[in-house]
C-alpha cells in the first residue's frame, strides 16, 4: 500500500498537476485577500482575521480538488493498469486508501503555504500577535475535514468513468450538490421540521460551525462518516468489475 502512495504522490509531483492546483490555489486565495477590493480583502477591512481565507476557500476546492483526483482511477481505466494492480497482492481497500492519502497530502501540502498569511495577519495586527489564535486554528481544522471529503467525493467520482474530463465534472458537481445542494433545500422550507435533519445532512452545516473555531465531536464525525461512506463507495466501484 505505502509502495502505491509513495507512486502516486510521485506521479503529483513529477507532473505539472500538482504544481498547477497548488499555485492557483494560492494565487486565488492571495487576490482576493490581499490584491482585490471586496469585502475578504484584509487590507480594506482592516481587520487581523482569516475569515475571507475559510468562506472562499471552499468554493476553490470545489474546482481544483476534483482536478487533483480525476486521473486518480479513470486514467488507470483508461491505460487499461487497473486490472494489473488489482492483480497485486493488495486489498481493494488499501487500492482505495493508497490513492485517497496521495490526494490528501497535496491538499494538506496546498493549505501549509496559507500559514504564510496566518504569520503576516499576527504581524499586522495592533497590537502584533492580537488574534483570534484558537479560532483560527479551528476554522484550519474545519478546512482539513473539507478538503478530506472533497477528496473522497472526487474519487468516487472517477471510480465510475474512464474518461478524466467526465470524472472531473462529476466530482465537481458531487462536491458542490453535498456542499450546497442540502442547504439550498433548507432554504426553500418545503418540508416543515425536516429540513433542519435535511440540512445536517450536507457539509456546508458542519464546516461553517468549524469555520467560526467551534471544534464539536459532532461535526468531526460528521466528515469523519462522510469520507469512510464514498471510501467504501469507491472500494464497492472498484469491486464492481469483478462481477
Amino acid at each position: 500500500m505505502f509502495v502505491l502512495l509513495k507512486k502516486e504522490v510521485s506521479t503529483f509531483l513529477t507532473s505539472l498537476i500538482g504544481y498547477v492546483v497548488i499555485v492557483v490555489f494560492l494565487l486565488i486565495n492571495g487576490l482576493f485577500l490581499w490584491v482585490f477590493h471586496v469585502e475578504s480583502n484584509i487590507l480594506d477591512w482592516g481587520y487581523a482575521n482569516l475569515d475571507g481565507l475559510f468562506i472562499q476557500a471552499p468554493f476553490v476546492f470545489l474546482f481544483l480538488i476534483p482536478a487533483i483526483t480525476m486521473r486518480l482511477f479513470a486514467d488507470e481505466k483508461r491505460s487499461g493498469t487497473l486490472e494489473t494492480l488489482i492483480t497485486r497482492p493488495l486489498t481493494e481497500l488499501q487500492i482505495v486508501m493508497a490513492k485517497y492519502l496521495s490526494g490528501l497530502l497535496l491538499v494538506l501540502i496546498a493549505l501549509l503555504p496559507t500559514l504564510i498569511y496566518l504569520l503576516t495577519v499576527y504581524l499586522l495586527a495592533l497590537p502584533a500577535g492580537n488574534i483570534d489564535t484558537g479560532g483560527i486554528w479551528g476554522s484550519y481544522i474545519g478546512l482539513f475535514f473539507l478538503g478530506a471529503s472533497f477528496v473522497a467525493i472526487g474519487l468516487f467520482a472517477s471510480s465510475l468513468t474512464d474518461n478524466q474530463i467526465v470524472a472531473f465534472i462529476l466530482g465537481a458537481l458531487l462536491c458542490a450538490g453535498v456542499y450546497t445542494g442540502f442547504e439550498l433545500i433548507y432554504s426553500m422550507e418545503l418540508f416543515g421540521y425536516i429540513d433542519f435533519f435535511l440540512r445536517q445532512l450536507g457539509i456546508n452545516a458542519h464546516y461553517s460551525a468549524m469555520s467560526r473555531g467551534v471544534i464539536d465531536t459532532r461535526d468531526a464525525l460528521y466528515f469523519i462518516s462522510l469520507i469512510t461512506l464514498f471510501v467504501m463507495l469507491t472500494k464497492i466501484s472498484l469491486e464492481s468489475r469483478k462481477w
